[in-house]
Parts: C-alpha cells; sequence; structure tokens
C-alpha cells in the first residue's frame, strides 16, 4: 500500500476553513466536480461561508497558474501559485474530477443528491486506487455515518483544532501545594511598590507559569497572588487586590467568591489589555465586566465609552428582520446588557428621577455595535466587550481583536460548553484559540469562572438538568 494517502474533501471543509488545501502536508487531495458546484452556489454574499468559498476559490485558481490544461488529469503541485498559507509546506498534489462516475450505490441513497454523489466518487476512487487509503473529510455527522455504512474510511477535519481535549484548555490559576513556601523561599525577596506587594522567587513550580496566571494556596482564606514575569527559574509576582470587602467594590460590585476576585483584578488593571473569561451561565461573566467597565470610563476616566457586541445566533426559530438603526436591532440580542445595567443601576434611595438620569447618562457612554459592520473599524480608547465569543471561529476572532487600536482593553466572555455556530466545538472555537494563543503574553490575562452566582435554582437546575 503506497505511503500517501488520497483524501477526498467535502465541501464544508473548504467553506470552514480555506486552507484546508495546504492541510494535509505529503498526502493528495481530491475535490469531486460536485464540491466546486457547492462551492460556486455559496460564493456570493457577506457571510463567513461566502467569504471562504471565495477565498477556495481564489486558491485553487492560484494553484492553476501555468499548469497545462492536458495534464490536470496528472495532478497539481500544492506547492505552485507562492503562498502556502500551512507552516509546514504541502508536497502533495490536488486532483480534480474529470470522468463520470460509474460505481453505482444503493438504492435507497439517490445520486442526485450531492452528497450521495461525492460518496459515489470515494467508492469509485477506491476501487480505481485500491492499493492506497482514500479517506472523506468531512465536518457533516451524518456523512461520516453514511460513509461508514458504505465501507467508506472517512475523518472530521481537525486540523483547526487548539487541543485534543478541552480539559487541556488554561484555566488561569493554579493551586500551590502546601508546602510551597518552603521549596520556593530559599532565595526570596519581598518589596513594595506603590503600595503593592511583589516578591521574587525560584523553585520547580515557577517553570510551569504564564504571565498573569494567579496562583493561590489551598485555604479558604490563604495567599493569593499574580504572576507578573517569569525568567526561567525565576518568577515575580505580586499580592491580588481584594474585591471582596465593601470598600473595595467596583461600581457596587463585590467578588463573591476567589474566581470573581481573580477576574476583576484583571479586569481593573490598566496593563492588561485582553482579558478573556469563560464560564458557564450564572457565574457573573458580564455583571463584573459590565461594573469594572463604567468604573473605568464614568470614575476612573481611562477610556472613553464601552463598546459592547456579540454573535446573533437564535436559540429558537429566528424572529425574521427587524427594523430600526444598527443599535434598535441589537437590542434584541442584548437582553444580558440590560438585565445586568438593571442590577448596577438600582439602589433603593433612587427615585424614578435619578433612576431615569442615570439609564439617560449611561446610554450615552454604552454602545451596542453589529459584528457585521466591524471589518475596516479601529476603536480608540474604548472598552470593547465581546459576548459569546464561544460562537466565533479563529478568524472572525482575528478580525475582532485586531480592530483595537492605542488605549483600548479588549475582554471576550463565553461559555465554551454553548456553542450554537454550526462546525464549531470546543476544540476549535474561536474563543478557545485565542485563550490558549494569548496565554504567553504580558499584557493578557484569562480566568474560568466555575461556581454559580445567580441563585440556588439556577444552581441546581445547571447540575441537575
Amino acid at each position: 500500500m503506497s505511503d500517501t494517502r488520497l483524501f477526498v474533501l467535502d465541501t464544508n471543509v473548504l467553506m470552514h476553513d480555506p486552507t484546508a488545501l495546504f492541510r494535509f502536508q505529503e498526502h493528495d487531495i481530491f475535490l469531486p466536480m460536485v464540491v466546486l458546484e457547492e462551492l460556486d452556489n455559496n460564493k456570493k454574499g457577506h457571510s463567513e461561508v461566502s467569504r471562504n468559498a471565495r477565498q477556495a476559490s481564489r486558491f485553487m485558481d492560484d494553484l492553476m497558474i501555468g499548469i497545462d490544461i492536458a495534464a490536470v488529469d496528472e495532478g497539481v503541485p500544492l506547492t505552485q501559485g507562492g503562498m502556502v498559507p500551512s507552516s509546514k509546506v504541502a508536497s502533495g498534489q490536488l486532483y480534480f474530477q474529470t470522468q463520470t462516475v460509474d460505481t453505482r450505490l444503493p438504492s435507497n441513497l439517490p445520486g442526485g443528491k450531492s452528497d450521495n454523489s461525492i460518496l459515489a466518487t470515494v467508492l469509485s476512487l477506491k476501487e480505481q486506487f485500491p492499493q492506497r487509503q482514500v479517506t472523506l473529510v468531512s465536518k457533516d455527522t451524518n456523512m461520516r455515518i453514511k460513509a461508514a455504512i458504505l465501507g467508506i474510511h472517512s475523518e472530521d477535519y481537525r486540523n483547526d483544532q487548539v487541543l485534543e481535549d478541552v480539559e487541556l484548555l488554561y484555566r488561569g490559576m493554579d493551586e500551590l501545594s502546601a508546602d510551597f513556601w518552603e521549596q520556593h523561599s530559599k532565595e526570596m525577596a519581598s518589596w513594595q511598590e506603590e503600595g503593592r506587594t511583589f516578591y521574587k522567587l525560584s523553585g520547580p513550580d515557577t517553570e510551569e507559569w504564564y504571565p498573569n496566571q494567579f496562583i493561590h494556596l489551598p485555604e479558604e482564606e490563604g495567599f493569593e497572588a499574580i504572576v507578573r514575569k517569569v525568567e526561567g527559574d525565576d518568577a515575580t509576582i505580586e499580592t491580588t487586590r481584594d474585591f471582596t470587602t465593601p470598600n473595595h467594590n467596583v461600581w457596587g460590585i463585590m467578588a463573591r467568591n476567589r474566581e470573581q476576585n481573580f477576574a476583576l483584578n484583571l479586569l481593573m488593571d490598566p496593563e492588561v489589555d485582553f482579558v478573556s473569561l469563560v464560564g458557564q451561565a450564572g457565574t457573573g461573566k458580564t455583571l463584573l465586566t459590565l461594573a469594572a467597565g463604567l468604573a473605568q470610563v464614568l470614575e476612573d476616566k481611562r477610556y472613553s465609552e464601552i463598546i459592547m457586541t456579540r454573535v446573533t445566533i437564535p436559540v429558537g426559530e429566528d424572529i425574521g428582520f427587524l427594523p430600526g438603526t444598527e443599535e434598535e436591532k441589537m437590542t434584541p440580542w442584548m437582553g444580558a446588557l440590560m438585565d445586568n445595567l438593571e442590577v448596577l443601576t438600582q439602589s433603593e434611595h433612587n427615585s424614578d428621577w435619578e433612576r431615569a438620569a442615570t439609564q439617560d447618562l449611561l446610554s450615552k457612554r454604552i454602545k451596542v455595535r453589529s459584528l457585521n459592520f466591524m471589518r475596516g473599524r479601529t476603536f480608540l480608547n474604548k472598552f470593547l466587550i465581546l459576548d459569546e465569543a464561544q460562537n466565533l471561529t479563529s478568524k472572525q476572532m482575528k478580525t475582532l481583536i485586531t480592530r483595537a487600536g492605542p488605549g483600548t482593553k479588549v475582554v471576550c466572555l463565553g461559555n465554551i460548553a454553548q456553542i450554537d455556530t454550526p462546525y464549531l466545538t470546543e476544540t476549535n472555537s474561536g474563543l478557545t484559540y485565542v485563550v490558549d494563543r494569548f496565554k504567553q503574553w504580558e499584557h493578557s490575562g484569562h480566568m474560568t469562572l466555575t461556581r454559580g452566582e445567580r441563585s440556588r435554582l439556577a444552581d441546581y437546575a445547571s447540575d441537575i438538568l
């Protein structure tokens, strides 16, 4: 059997990641004609899928430059065209379907359907190249099930996965062993700067730390610190600020647990430009972020305004087109914003007039924007919140984060267990992608929130349902 494999790509693979053409290293790729037809049918529009379909076609057009038309049957080298996006250069061949398939499918699989046409092509290739392993690559689960029934080897496209298992995702904090100080205090130095306490220490644990990672001792009220710098075996850490008391509240909000306190330390730190908060519903991601944003916009004057955006993917049936301006169209999607603003502005001592004045002030400093109009923009001195970030692809996440201009802080919120975007999973979500890629940067921080703080009903429902 040949060492190199022949991969047949389903259309959804190229519409999910157009660079998939270059991700199979020394192996060959085969594209059925129906895949090219489906790319052509999906190329019109401004959606991410349409852009990916057009990009895949451009890549193939680049590959065809200088190729003798009569030699297309022999394959097109994947190193052609001068641009190979993969870090590992593809050295295989790209083959197009140039002949009609004679293989007959079972009578219960009509050949007119695109998926079944691709399956028939794969069966034909298996007969044509018995010495090679022919593999169908598809993001469609039902397609892979049908392939297995027909005896076709199939795989999901996993090259865009950030991690093998979501349990390996960086959590943002590390619990120290009980004998931590015994192992790390031999050459320790401590000092104070502007009321902040720093320690410089070395030991076996420091090599595994990341910048702005939180460390704490096992006991509930024990030592808590944030890693500021890691240089080989040496690390500089700073004790965390305590946001759990009324004297140190943020816009009236106090941290209710250790993870929330760590999150507020990141959100209120002007040296941290990028923050990601991951957690299930009710852990306080949006409330903490809005409180920190309002405190820094209205009290500290650190940012000029808060900009909030999210992916508009409905949980149930879509309600259709909405009238009004961009902000009015986004209002139904911003229920979380309104709910949290109600908490942040309520007070027993406020009159109706004071509450109305507060709402009017906040509406001028909090802007709701649609993701559809982000490309090409630059945000200066803004507090930018990306809500429901688990529904973004890595490419969309890059497009949004690169909008940040000087003085802007970007906060990504999401729950990777609640992904609504087709073909996105916990391991290839854009939120997972940025958490993993930013963990080495000294101006970014991440926190995984685990304890729900909504109500005993919500906590019980999260556990039992």
